[in-house]
């Protein structure tokens, strides 16, 4: 019966038996702003303002200048 030379690590094992690639992200455009995104992922408009599914999470001042 054969027996392996030397361990292989369990990182190493499943590396050679995965079978996943790397897929193209998916690019949402919101309704409200027209900005081009990731989904599930925060994005900002021109102006700075940062958004999430089509709300509002974070509000620039334009007095801060």
């Amino acid at each position: 019966m054969a027996h392996p030379k030397s361990k292989i690590s369990k990182q190493r094992k499943r590396k050679r038996r995965t079978h996943y690639k790397a897929t193209e992200p998916q690019i949402s455009t919101c309704k409200k702003t027209g900005e081009k995104h990731q989904m599930h992922r925060t994005y900002q408009d021109l102006e700075g303002n940062t958004y999430y599914r089509g709300k509002m999470l974070i509000k620039i001042d334009e007095d801060e200048d």
